[in-house]
């Protein structure tokens, strides 16, 4: 405390002043400072970590949310739906997505894209595990070099992922059958791959089927593998009976394709990835040998044509040699009648295949000359029309040589060629059975009715007459005749009676048998003394002999 008379204030220092800075910072600005700094960072964090921006077409947007949609390769995610928009037709949806940092790899120009999501088709149950988790969008990379930010998504999954081994066939058959994406394809009834896609035609007269063989079974298929429709199940009823083909009841439901490779070509290379095939309705037609040229002829048949359709079979005694490829009707003006012609083809590569190794057959070109044919016919060579089954009707045509068939003569220079016929056996039978019907309406049956009617009354009064004359014989003659008939049996007692062993005339007649005998004896004595004595007749008996 200061004294009195002494200034207070001469004890407080002086204040000094010091420069105020020009960028001092108050202190309330560093929390919006740090929070900036850390939202740059973060930001550019994410910038960096962000990856390319894609757009997918999609046909429309189902199951498909902006900023929840995640986008997955192996279940991963790999990005995050941003934002939709259609396009300016307003027909598909472009879906905008934001990959993440290190997923350029992925998008290949041929990678797709597709929406997962609850799917119920003939193949199975897809997609139940979205129930609950949501839908979202697949990936499988693609195997192209160029690189891409556009793609065309895909409507269904794909069959199989870009990275399964195997390899891919193109087939062509006439019709789809009941085909779709994911069928399976079978080799041996064992599935080794599926049906991938399908597409018409662009004449519209088949289609086209991409399938995948999945390794190591791809190595079985060669240049001269087969494919055929496994669809449904395959009923047969021929010549040869009812037959029942299946693969499984897989294909019963959802369809399939088989595949087999003859034994004679397995040792050929595989077919190379995408080779086309020719895929046969059935593992018959399939498994025919190739026909490379046919020879066509025309038949013309005389009786009914019903149960003959195009593709039956043409035989050689038994040995399929061709098939009919058509039927058709002609008009004879001359004859006012109609024709039937049928054409055939005739494979001249599957008569020489049956031949036995090192036996006498004629040569290839020979055999595919319509003289060759020619000569065959001048030894009787003609079609026949037969029933392949009387159950089903149907027919066939017949070659076989005939020895007696009548002589014809055919023109090798025509294409196609005609080749005589001679009427099958049901075909004879009903000739036969049709002239025996007009050998019975020839017959005069009602003149004949009408003479036998006469015959008829007649035949009556014939037999009233020996009726009365029975009747009178028993009224006059019977008593006549008992009387005879008494009068022979008295007749018959006298005689047994007469001729009894006992009776007097069986004595005089052994008396009299004896004496004959005796008379017997001197004449042969007689007879001997003359064959001695000849002269006896003239001279009479010697003195000597006396």
């Amino acid at each position: 405390m200061s004294e009195p008379g002494e200034n207070p204030l001469q004890d407080i220092p002086e204040a000094l002043v010091h420069p105020r800075h020009r960028f001092a910072l108050p202190l309330i600005w560093i929390l919006p400072l740090v929070a900036a700094v850390i939202g740059a960072w973060i930001a550019i964090h994410a910038i960096l970590d962000r990856g390319p921006e894609i757009h997918i077409v999609f046909q429309n947007a189902d199951g498909i949310e902006a900023g929840k949609t995640p986008l997955r390769y192996r279940s991963v995610d790999v990005g995050q739906v941003r934002s939709m928009t259609l396009t300016p037709d307003h027909r598909s949806v472009i879906v905008t997505a934001q990959m993440s940092r290190g997923t350029e790899s992925l998008l290949a120009s041929d990678s797709r894209f597709w929406v997962v999501r609850p799917r119920i088709a003939t193949g199975g149950i897809s997609g139940l595990g979205t129930l609950l988790s949501g839908s979202y969008i697949g990936l499988d990379i693609g195997h192209s070099d160029e690189r891409s930010k556009e793609f065309q998504g895909l409507e269904t999954p794909p069959v199989i992922a870009s990275d399964v081994p195997g390899r891919e066939f193109i087939l062509h058959a006439d019709s789809l059958g009941s085909l779709t994406d994911g069928s399976p394809l079978y080799f041996r009834h064992l599935p080794v791959g599926d049906v991938t896609h399908f597409e018409l035609d662009p004449d519209g007269h088949g289609v086209t089927v991409a399938v995948f063989v999945q390794s190591p079974y791809d190595r079985f298929v060669t240049r001269d593998t087969r494919f055929w429709h496994a669809s449904g199940i395959d009923v047969a009823l021929d010549a040869g009976g009812l037959r029942l083909q299946t693969e499984s009841i897989a294909t019963i439901i959802a369809g399939g394709i088989a595949f087999e490779t003859p034994t004679v070509s397995t040792q050929l290379p595989p077919a190379g990835a995408r080779t086309e095939f020719r895929m046969a309705d059935n593992r018959d037609a399939a498994m025919k040998s190739p026909d490379e040229q046919a020879n066509r002829y025309v038949l013309y048949f005389k009786g009914s044509l019903r149960g003959l359709a195009v593709g039956s079979p043409v035989d050689l005694n038994g040995v399929e040699v061709g098939e009919v490829r058509s039927i058709s009707i002609e008009y004879d003006p001359v004859h006012q009648d109609f024709k039937f012609p049928v054409e055939i083809n005739v494979y001249a590569e599957r008569i020489r295949a049956r031949y036995l190794p090192g036996s006498a057959r004629p040569d290839a070109e020979g055999m595919r000359s319509y003289r060759f044919v020619e000569r065959l016919i001048e030894h009787g060579f003609r079609g026949q029309l037969r029933t392949a089954s009387l159950l089903t009707g149907q027919q066939y045509v017949a070659l076989d040589f005939f020895p007696s068939a009548p002589r014809v003569t055919s023109d090798p220079t025509k294409v196609p060629m005609l080749l005589p016929s001679i009427p099958g056996g049901l075909d004879e039978l009903a000739t036969t059975l049709s002239d025996i019907a007009r050998k019975i309406n020839a017959v005069p049956i009602e003149r004949i009715g009408a003479d036998t009617d006469r015959t008829l009354v007649q035949l009556k009064e014939t037999l009233e007459s020996a009726n009365r004359l029975v009747t009178r014989f028993e009224h006059d003659v019977t008593p006549e005749l008992a009387a005879t008939i008494s009068e022979a049996r008295k007749a018959m007692a006298t005689a047994d009676h007469a001729l009894a062993a006992d009776s007097p005339l069986q004595e005089n007649l052994q008396e009299t048998l004896r004496q004959l005998a005796g008379a017997a004896e001197s004449l042969r004595a007689l007879a001997d003394y003359l064959d001695q004595h000849p002269e006896s007749l003239l001279r009479g008996k010697a003195k000597d002999d006396r």
